[in-house]
């Protein structure tokens, strides 16, 4: 029986053995497999972010590049300097009877058809939340409700400070959201899953409202509508895609005129001043710092909330407003008088100056320090305009004091909006923003942190710094602040937690990427100040999937955007491939490939990792470098007979080519005019060194404009592109001679016309090249 017994036990133990190796074997494997899935999606992520903020850099370079034009551009009449100024001011449009007539928004007639929302002021909570089902069902807002929602939006955000202070003490709890970039689905799940807006629940939305998805301009509508009947409990904050210039590339600009084709022009307009007056930041009970990018080692929190913040209206570009006409010629009467004033430049500011709210001392304080600073430095005025703008000034307050204290009579509505007017453009004249301001704001809202102390510029997204676990305590201990909370950069999970728990990054924009490429959040904030993080998913499709379906399908479309991106740069790729083929065989190593990629896109990708992704298999680990290239051109080519090379041409230039196109039409009507043509033509014969007349210039927009309307549209651009880079590649040099020559030949001649139009496209090519220095 003893040795029944010992039998038993042996043979159990030796189960058991076998149980636990099964098990170890089988937690071995998942761990594996977890791992692997972990580092695909770590690549993926890795691939997605690259892409996305080279074309940030991409952005800054276009920008940096007609900036450096305008800069060294001397204008020879009145309607060129009216032109460029428009390029990047946000007066983008000309002041024509058309316009006139849209400006006014109560002039807009909303015929008897229209079955979409109706707004009738001051809003109630019902008008947001029928808002909220109307945009669901996919209605849209008629353009006169838009426009005075967004009149009456303005009116409140000007009497908003640079920072905003909100306390725990009046709600429940304050709920924080990150990035919604247009996704209208993310926004209604966040009410739905926490709740609307209400006196006992506080919302603070921190900016990038718009561009990438297809509904920001519901997502304003809805923001805006809710902070105007919650203006104590809803807060926004401003984000660096809140800016008219970064709207041209990524879509926003292009969303309001397919949606509003006739009123588009005054909308856009009317929103970049909407834009310029959102706050920077906001304060949650003085301890709780919110603001979109992060911060630098220079960043003063006094400094900005003393500056004019509606100063800066791009922070692509430091500068303001033009002046009219007449302001530049009463400036120039007055700097003459001056022997020590410096000549004007034709960039110059027009004062849209508001005081900051009155019902706090220190906004008060800061803005009787900012209206002082406004005043001109240089020159002298003389008694009668003195005795005009304080006049403005005065009637201007007073005109403000009677609106928050309800004595505003109808009758005098009219008259007093004339007055404010009248302030707005002749009272408090507004300086350009220092460099400093300007450099302050550009830091909150494009910054990123790191994980290495110092402070460094963010080169990778072409604005703004990175800022260590150092500057950031130096910042709290500066301020009395126990962390901050920002967004600005997409993550996995919809929230990460850095610098010792200090900065915490939300992000409220689910599947950004891709369905399933990341989750969004929120984080809700009672009066403890703990950090309380939702996260979700709005994409039902997303939880119908494992965790591996989800992870291939992201890599997929992933790897989809990188071999275009290698694509687009194939004629750069062979040069470098080259140079690793010393001995002109035709191969290199797949080590060599690796380098040379890098060195071509410069994205910083684990190329090794990803190579058995892009390269197939190869003998002896060496690559054979052309037929790789030709089988990258044959996924990319379309069903239109196009050469490869062309293909490439426009793969490469696509995005920057829309982005010129919009900021060559100023007016944002479609179609490039003959005018805007011929002044951007001139820009950039100055600084090709092109002798070219404007009879030429007129022959060269007639071959671009194919349907012959007297309007250059998006197809009739990009085509001409693409057929003057083919008739280049088909033909030897002397079929595209150099524009310097175009004139010993004749505008009119074919061989003008192919070397016009091959001018036209080079320098396309030359704005991603090192910037010319100042």
């Amino acid at each position: 029986m003893g040795s029944g017994t010992s039998t038993r036990h042996h043979s159990a133990f030796q189960n058991a053995e076998r149980t636990f190796k099964a098990a170890a074997l089988i937690q071995r494997w998942y761990r594996r497999y977890v791992a692997r899935l972990e580092m695909r999606r770590r690549c993926t992520w890795s691939i997605f972010q690259s892409i996305e903020y080279a074309g940030q850099q991409d952005q800054v370079k276009l920008h940096d590049f007609f900036s450096y034009l305008m800069d060294h551009f001397i204008p020879s009449s009145h309607n060129e300097r009216e032109f460029l100024t428009r390029m990047f001011t946000e007066d983008r449009f000309t002041q024509d009877p058309e316009m006139e007539k849209c400006s006014d928004y109560e002039s807009i007639e909303v015929p008897d058809s229209y079955t979409g929302p109706r707004l009738s002021f001051p809003l109630l909570p019902d008008h947001a939340t029928a808002l909220i089902e109307a945009f669901r069902l996919k209605q849209q807002l008629h353009a006169r409700y838009v426009l005075n929602l967004l009149y009456e939006t303005k009116k409140h955000l000007v009497q908003l400070p640079n920072i905003n202070r909100v306390s725990t003490c009046y709600s429940e709890e304050i709920t924080v959201c990150g990035d919604l970039h247009g996704q209208l689905d993310d926004l209604i799940f966040i009410f739905y899953k926490n709740g609307l807006p209400s006196p006992e629940r506080s919302y603070v939305f921190n900016g990038d409202f718009v561009d990438r998805g297809k509904d920001s301009v519901e997502i304003l509508m809805i923001l805006f509508a809710f902070m105007l009947v919650y203006p104590k409990e809803f807060h926004l904050n401003r984000g660096n895609h809140e800016d008219h210039m970064v709207n041209l590339r990524y879509g926003f600009t292009k969303e309001v005129m397919n949606k509003y084709k006739i009123h588009g022009k005054e909308i856009l307009r009317t929103l970049q001043d909407v834009f310029c007056w959102l706050p920077l930041a906001t304060l949650i009970d003085e301890k709780v710092l919110i603001l979109h990018g992060g911060v630098s080692d220079i960043t003063d929190l006094e400094l900005l909330d003393k500056i004019e913040r509606n100063k800066i209206v791009s922070t692509m570009r430091c500068k303001t407003r033009q002046k009219s006409e007449k302001q530049m010629e009463e400036k120039g009467k007055a700097n003459r008088k001056s022997s020590a004033q410096e000549p004007i430049p034709w960039f110059l500011p027009q004062s849209r100056s508001l005081p900051s709210s009155p019902l706090r001392l220190s906004s008060y304080k800061a803005h009787k320090t900012n209206r002082s600073s406004s005043i001109p430095c240089g020159g002298c005025l003389d008694g009668r305009e003195l005795s005009r703008q304080v006049r403005s000034s005065v009637e201007l307050e007073l005109e403000r004091c009677r609106q928050q204290a309800g004595l505003l009579v109808t009758g005098q509505k009219e008259e007093a909006s004339r007055s404010a007017s009248e302030a707005d453009s002749e009272a408090g004249e507004l300086q350009k923003p220092t460099q400093e301001e300007w450099r302050q704001v550009v830091d909150i809202l494009w910054s990123d942190p790191m994980a290495q102390e110092g402070c460094k510029a963010n080169t990778i997204r072409g604005g703004g710094c990175y800022f260590g676990p150092d500057v950031t305590q130096q910042l709290l201990q500066k301020y009395n602040l126990q962390f901050l909370i920002r967004s600005h950069e997409c993550k996995p999970e919809g929230y990460e937690f850095c610098h010792n728990r200090k900065v915490l990054t939300i992000f409220s924009a689910s599947n950004y990427y891709e369905v399933g490429s990341n989750r969004g959040a929120y984080v809700k904030l009672g009066p403890a100040l703990t950090p309380h993080i939702v996260q979700y998913q709005a994409n039902k499709v997303t939880n119908t999937l494992t965790m591996r379906q989800r992870i291939s399908r992201v890599e997929e479309s992933a790897l989809r955007a990188l071999r275009e991106k290698l694509f687009a740069h194939s004629s750069d790729l062979l040069s470098e491939f080259k140079k690793h083929d010393a001995d002109k065989v035709g191969l290199i190593t797949l080590s060599d490939w690796a380098a040379a990629v890098e060195s071509v896109l410069h994205l910083g990708l684990p190329w090794r990792m990803l190579r058995s992704q892009l390269v197939n298999s190869s003998a002896d680990n060496m690559l054979e470098y052309k037929s790789w290239l030709k089988n990258l051109a044959k996924e990319q080519l379309s069903h239109e007979n196009i050469q490869s090379s062309l293909l490439e041409t426009l793969y490469r230039n696509r995005s920057n080519l829309e982005t010129i196109f919009r900021i060559i039409d100023s007016d944002h009507s479609g179609f490039i005019s003959l005018d805007e043509f011929r002044q951007t033509w001139k820009l950039l014969s100055s600084h090709m060194n092109i002798d070219i007349t404007d009879d030429c210039i007129c022959d060269l927009a007639r071959s671009i404009d194919f349907n012959k309307d007297g309007h250059i549209d998006i197809n009739e651009f990009l085509e001409a592109f693409r057929l003057v880079e083919k008739s280049c590649l088909e033909g030897d040099t002397s079929e595209c001679p150099q524009a310097t020559n175009a004139k010993d030949s004749g505008c009119n001649s074919p061989a003008f016309s192919v070397s016009a139009h091959c001018n036209s496209a080079s320098w396309v090519q030359t704005i991603l090249l090192p910037q010319p220095p100042e």
